[in-house]
Order: C-alpha cells, then sequence, then structure tokens
C-alpha cells in the first residue's frame, strides 16, 4: 500500500477512486431511477466504464448497494458524532441535522431514504441502515437514560426526517426541535 518513502502506491489510489466513483454513479442512478434501477449495467453506464470493470470492484449486486448504502451512513455518523462531541444544545444539533437531510437535495435525500428502506427487502443491507437509528440512540443517550425516551426520540427523528421528505413539509429545525424535545419528554 506505501513504499519504503511513505507514499501510497498508486494502484491503490486508483482503486480506491474507481470504488468512490462507482459508489457516487450507484447513488446518482438511485436519484434518477429508484433503487429498482440500479445494476450493474446502469451504474457502470452512469460512471462511464464497462460492466465488467463495476462488477470486478463489487463482485453482487448487493455489495455495490452495501457500499453505497454505508457511504450515505458514513457521512451521517460522522454529522451525528460532531453533534455528540460537541458542547452545546444536542436536540438542536439533530433538529438542524434532519433539517439539512430532509431539506434541500430532495431528490437525493429521497434516494438515500429509499436505499435505506430497501433493506426490508435485502438482508446484507439491514446492518448498515440500522446505523442511522443506533447512532441517533447513541445521541438520545447523551441527554436521558431513560431506554423509553431513547426509543421514542428515535422513532420521531426518523418519522419526522420521512414526513418532511415525503410531504415536502418545510424543513424548520425550531418545529423539528420542539417535536424532539416532546418525544423525549414523554
Amino acid at each position: 500500500m506505501t513504499d519504503e518513502d511513505g507514499h501510497v502506491d498508486g494502484r491503490f489510489a486508483r482503486g480506491a477512486k474507481r470504488r468512490a466513483e462507482i459508489i457516487e454513479a450507484t447513488l446518482a442512478v438511485v436519484t434518477r431511477d429508484g433503487a429498482a434501477g440500479v445494476t450493474h449495467r446502469t451504474v457502470a453506464k452512469q460512471a462511464g466504464i464497462t460492466t465488467s470493470l463495476s462488477t470486478y470492484y463489487f463482485a453482487t449486486l448487493d455489495d455495490l448497494l452495501v457500499a453505497a448504502l454505508t457511504s450515505v451512513a458514513d457521512t451521517y455518523s460522522a454529522k451525528i458524532r460532531a453533534i455528540i462531541d460537541a458542547p452545546g444544545d444536542k436536540l438542536t444539533g439533530l433538529a438542524e441535522l434532519i433539517a439539512e437531510t430532509a431539506g434541500p437535495g430532495r431528490e437525493r435525500a429521497l434516494a438515500e431514504r429509499e436505499l435505506a428502506t430497501l433493506a426490508a427487502r435485502r438482508p446484507a443491507l439491514r446492518p448498515v441502515a440500522r446505523r442511522w437509528r443506533e447512532d441517533i440512540a447513541e445521541l438520545a443517550a447523551t441527554l436521558t437514560d431513560d431506554p423509553t425516551a431513547i426509543d421514542a426520540l428515535v422513532a420521531a427523528s426518523d418519522g419526522l426526517c420521512t414526513a418532511i421528505l415525503l410531504d415536502n413539509a418545510p424543513a424548520d429545525p425550531d418545529r423539528i426541535r420542539l417535536v424532539l424535545q416532546k418525544a423525549l419528554a414523554n
């Protein structure tokens, strides 16, 4: 991976870059065509590569979908971790994250959501799809030690994000915070 001078092997870097391009192409296909439109062929076409190159990096469709969903989960895990680690009002941080997630870039957010819900039909995706809920639960645990309140906050977070996306409702962080606060108090 690195040579004796500490430089990254060019082949490794090119491979990592190609994998990232394929993952991004997968997310673009989901955004454009929905999760049902994801095939090695459609992703390869979107990425401007051959289908055989796509299958070289991701042997099965599940491998490809897991990688795409992991990419999405990693992004949100990092954002949630930043809220947990930052001083200040964590509930407001979560409300702002939900507003950001479900607000601008609606098509991409809907695609990410569709990819996560695909886990119900594809067992290989389930562990990755659970990460959002686990991360929110970890954040909630910094606010309360009541397991019922933690579950309520997780459910409210998920429900708010879905409702905003599906109903095209405004993503107002102040309104979201009030709903989250009420869920935490019950």
